[in-house]
């Protein structure tokens, strides 16, 4: 796996030079396609032991990672710590950008792994807005593959949990004034995951609509608070009104009044959620109205439900949310439209129910 420069006789920097003015882009090599990283071992069934219904979502150390660095050929490595300069623009300036994505193992052993077409676009997107290179939709899907199958014993058995999928994209190499790093790091590497208003996320103009590293910090103050008082989590509020919806702290918000769907929009401080995309497709799939636009908290308090969704999360019934003292409570359980989309959503990401959108990737 190789990253080319785009310049037109010679491989520039890997972002913006002050000597000599120029950039340096990640792109396909039109050998890539035969390239293919050296094989890691392992055995699927050494896990057989594990206690799968006791995991969590933490920093599970699983065997392997890939890795690649701009101009270079990426290849897996037995997981472990990198190493890079003090100076590394990620340390001192915060870019980076992440994603995360599930591997599930269907009734037959296959590995399947959802819509990472959509998690590639959206870093490469992200990497634009943070002036940074980023790899190929090929590249990416690639790396992801060649994560799961390197890691294949990690993956939990059907209904069990998934595989979780990390990419991570960051200037590495050392920069000390404000400005792009002059090397990137791309990297994807596993865990588990067992599914089971003074403080604002982001501001217009900023980054919230990226997955950057620094995206969720702002979110720790409200939330160690929130837990103190007996709440699983936070809701935001837009930085300008303080009065329509944002985001909880790492998923989007989606509220049913009737047969209407709503969900804020994805309009620069709100992230473009793979699994609200989806939920929005099957929405409508369903006959569902699904609207996209601000909601007021006003609304969100008459509304019959209030789920989120996320990649970790998938999709959560919100059972109350309380504002200003007062707590507004939401339908949950059996029979409901959050129980029916989740459940639709995760028979797709395992294989029981057909993929009639081409979602599914599989890879083994």
């Amino acid at each position: 796996m190789r990253f080319k420069s785009l310049s037109f006789q010679r491989r520039l920097q890997t972002s913006f030079n002050s000597k000599d003015k120029t950039y340096r882009y990640f792109s396909s090599n039109p050998a890539f396609a035969l390239q293919q990283p050296r094989k890691a071992s392992y055995n699927e069934d050494e896990n057989g032991e594990m206690e799968w219904e006791k995991l969590g979502f933490g920093p599970v150390s699983t065997d392997f990672m890939y890795s690649m660095k701009c101009c270079e050929d990426g290849n897996l490595t037995h997981y472990g710590n990198i190493q890079f300069s003090p100076f590394a623009a990620v340390l001192n300036y915060g870019q980076g950008i992440i994603e995360g994505l599930k591997v599930n193992r269907k009734e037959d052993g296959r590995l399947l792994l959802f819509r990472p077409d959509q998690h590639a676009l959206r870093m490469k997107m992200g990497a634009q807005r943070m002036c940074m290179p980023s790899p190929s939709i090929h590249q990416f899907i690639h790396a992801v593959k060649q994560t799961a199958l390197a890691n294949i014993r990690w993956v939990p058995p059907p209904g069990k949990g998934s595989l979780y999928i990390r990419p991570l994209l960051i200037g590495s190499g050392p920069v000390l004034g404000v400005g792009p790093a002059p090397e990137y790091m791309f990297l994807t590497y596993a865990s588990l995951l067992y599914v089971e208003e003074e403080e604002v996320r982001a501001f217009s103009g900023g980054v919230g609509g990226v997955k950057s590293v620094s995206n969720d910090w702002p979110v720790l103050k409200a939330l160690v608070r929130a837990k103190s008082l007996g709440f699983s989590d936070v809701l935001y509020l837009d930085s300008v009104n303080k009065k329509y919806l944002g985001e909880v702290s790492a998923a989007n918000i989606i509220t049913l009044k009737g047969n209407v769907i709503s969900t804020p929009p994805t309009s620069g401080t709100i992230l473009p959620g793979i699994t609200r995309k989806s939920i929005i497709e099957i929405a409508r799939g369903l006959g569902f109205q699904v609207e996209e636009r601000s909601i007021s908290v006003h609304e969100l308090t008459e509304a019959d439900e209030v789920f989120c969704t996320g990649t970790a999360v998938g999709v959560a019934a919100v059972g109350s949310v309380t504002y200003r003292g007062t707590r507004f409570e939401f339908k949950v359980g059996e029979n409901t439209v959050c129980q029916a989309l989740g459940s639709t959503l995760v028979g797709i990401q395992t294989g029981l129910i057909e993929d009639k959108k081409e979602w599914i990737f599989n890879i083994h």
